[in-house]
């Protein structure tokens, strides 16, 4: 309560908490200060008061039954739960707030970024190396936003694995709208949702980029899909190097606008990925053995075993693998994975072998089968 209090006093930030608290001994001590002690601890005025009056320690206690109505709890950094990783940086946040397991913030994850205006080649290869990721038991950690995130919770999540979203927003507070049902994917698969802000906190544009440190220091890698010159992605590259965190880049069209950070990340020494096995090979041992060790765990209900069989080291396509039909094949045949075609130039390239009517419903199986996917304005690109 005592952590919460002082992370709600207005003009405290994270640093400037955990100082106080270094040099009192706790946050309860903190609050027991009288005010020239509180003022030589470096806290503004302004707080300081607000502590001597008690404000502070109200508006922890109706934080905390306002997150505990709401579905929610929090962690501190004595807390077990809280990340390890994440004390390694700069200004870890005094509180964490979250829903779902608490558990998995201690494990090794990998955090995977990007654009919120992918290519289909971004999307594909963020839900490809997400869900081979997470099929060998990493943690796949994102901030579930549009594009790229997006792709990548959907990839964990496909693997019936493990993935965390971090969010800038309150954890009762789902942004963008149309994620509501993959955040409660998420949950149900018994990922976590994450936050540094109290409840009810609007997405504030100012939010995203102090974000993206924890979402840097809570990973031992970060994964770069696709993003501009100018993108927030930028940010917490930056981040993960100030962090001593590996970078990860897979290297796209440079003609496209999209491809200029991972390409001057790589350029700049970044790893290039191609595959899940260029993450894999970079990991520290003791994390591979700790990760290794979870897959273990888990495959011991069979998931892992069926979806590896027949396929030795190279991920099983998670798809239906039923015979297709002659008109299957045609629209299977005339899609690529990297760039979606429209349907009416679809219909113009099959005719006169496949018509329309049998284009549809080949559309509709090879969708329904999980080797097509279809974007917005009917387009449609084949499944990596």
């Amino acid at each position: 309560m005592a952590w919460l209090a002082l992370k709600l006093t207005a003009g405290v930030g994270p640093k400037t908490i955990l100082r106080a608290v270094e040099q009192t001994g706790s946050a309860a001590r903190v609050l027991s200060l009288p005010l020239t002690k509180l003022e030589a601890l470096r806290l503004p005025a302004g707080a300081a008061q607000e502590i001597l009056d008690g404000r502070s320690r109200a508006a922890a206690e109706a934080e905390h039954t306002r997150t505990l109505d709401g579905g929610g709890n929090y962690i501190t950094p004595i807390d077990p739960e809280y990340p390890p990783r994440l004390l390694e940086i700069f200004d870890p946040p005094a509180v964490l707030w979250y829903r779902g397991d608490a558990t998995l913030l201690r494990r090794p994850g990998i955090a995977v970024v990007g654009t919120r205006h992918p290519t289909p080649y971004g999307s594909g290869m963020s839900q490809m190396l997400s869900r081979d990721l997470a099929l060998r038991g990493m943690l796949i950690l994102s901030g579930m936003a549009r594009g790229i995130d997006t792709f990548a919770h959907r990839g964990a999540l496909e693997a019936g694995g493990k993935t965390v979203a971090v969010w800038g927003t309150g954890i009762d507070v789902i942004y963008p709208k149309e994620n509501k049902r993959l955040a409660e994917q998420i949950l149900d698969s018994g990922g976590t949702i994450l936050s540094e802000y109290p409840m009810g906190t609007f997405p504030a544009p100012q939010n995203f980029p102090v974000r993206n440190r924890i979402l840097s220091g809570m990973s031992v890698g970060v994964l770069v899909i696709e993003a501009s010159e100018n993108s927030g992605t930028r940010i917490t590259a930056r981040c993960a190097v100030e962090q001593n965190r590996e970078v990860f880049a897979v290297p796209g069209n440079v003609t496209s606008k999209g491809s200029w950070t991972p390409n001057t990340l790589i350029k700049q020494g970044a790893k290039l990925v191609a595959t899940w096995e260029d993450i894999w090979e970079d990991l520290p041992t003791p994390v591979r053995l700790e990760v290794e060790d979870l897959a273990q765990i888990e495959s011991s209900v069979g998931r892992q075993a069926s979806l590896l069989q027949a396929h030795g080291d190279q991920a099983a396509p998670l798809v239906d693998n039923r015979a297709i039909s002659e008109q299957e094949r045609e629209v299977l045949n005339a899609l690529r994975p990297d760039e979606s075609l429209q349907l009416d130039e679809l219909i113009e390239l099959l005719e006169p072998k496949v018509s329309s009517s049998e284009i549809f419903a080949a559309l509709f199986e090879l969708e329904l089968a999980g080797r097509i996917r279809q974007m917005p304005g009917k387009n449609y690109v084949k499944a990596f």
